[in-house]
């Protein structure tokens, strides 16, 4: 097994525990986070987990998480770059979260271009683990089940895309994207519930979009470039897809700070170009 194998591992190993003790967290509250959002009681015990499971993987030099405000020095090697928890407000309400996780070639900050592996885990009415890498050709999922992994299938987006899920408030977004929302809503079905994974695990699915674009609250876009945004644009773009900050793929954006934040779109490359090509307008 090589260092990646190893991570793959530790990530389905943690993932294991963590779906099966979810229930306990629903109601703890937290301090905040880094990047000044409330965080649950989930955030901060998955967030131990997963460090746990990982720093001490031989190979891995670093391990940045969204609940940290640094990068913890583990030695020599890849970077792990962490939501431990995404969605994990929709605890409360018993709705789907999940982890994400990107293995950069070095230390952070960077660009996407310097990932080796990206992998998606969704707790949902069952547990899955979508992973992608530079060695091996295809996306593959797993069905994470008492304790061991199934390989489910691989994934590729599909040509006919069928859903849409847009955050952001309407009178919070700009009006070129209100307008290109509304084309959106009339051509495909409307799916957004909250949690980064569990939307993008519909397009995955059923071809769409998923978007979080820049709003008045967030200006710069809310999800964060090595925690969320260039992780999953990674793995949909390994899957055939494209993503996009409005003008470039996610993998092309230079953060400057470990908790950046970028608007970020994903979906099949035809709706990605749209989105471009509308908020250039």
């Amino acid at each position: 097994m090589n260092t990646l194998d190893d991570i793959e591992r530790a990530v389905k190993d943690t993932a294991h525990y963590v779906s099966s003790n979810l229930a306990n967290y629903a109601d703890r509250s937290g301090a905040q986070n880094p990047s000044g959002e409330q965080q649950v009681g989930g955030d901060v015990w998955a967030d131990d987990l997963f460090f746990d499971a990982l720093s001490y993987v031989e190979g891995v030099g670093g391990y940045a998480s969204e609940e940290r405000e640094d990068v913890v020095d583990c030695g020599e090697g890849y970077t792990v770059a962490i939501d431990p928890l995404d969605g994990s407000a929709n605890l409360a309400s018993n709705n789907s979260v999940g982890t994400i996780v990107g293995i950069y070639d070095g230390a952070v900050p960077a660009s996407g271009r310097e990932m080796v592996a990206s992998m998606m885990v969704l707790y949902g009415p069952y547990t899955t683990m979508t992973v992608a890498r530079e060695d091996r050709d295809v996306v593959q999922e797993y069905l994470l089940r008492d304790g061991h992994s199934e390989r489910w299938g691989t994934f590729s987006l599909p040509d006919e895309p069928t859903v849409v899920g847009l955050a952001g408030k309407y009178n919070e977004r700009s009006d070129p994207m209100n307008e290109f929302a509304q084309q959106l809503s009339r051509e495909l079905k409307p799916r957004y519930g909250g949690a980064t994974v569990a939307d993008l695990a519909q397009v995955l699915e059923y071809g769409g979009l998923f978007g979080y674009p820049a709003t008045e609250t967030y200006p710069g876009g809310k999800l964060r470039v090595h925690f969320e945004a260039a992780p999953l644009a990674y793995l949909v773009e390994a899957a055939g897809g494209g993503s996009t900050d409005g003008e470039q793929s996610l993998l092309d954006v230079g953060p400057e700070g470990l908790h950046d934040r970028t608007p970020t779109f994903l979906g099949n490359r035809e709706l990605v170009e749209r989105t471009e090509t509308a908020l250039s307008e």
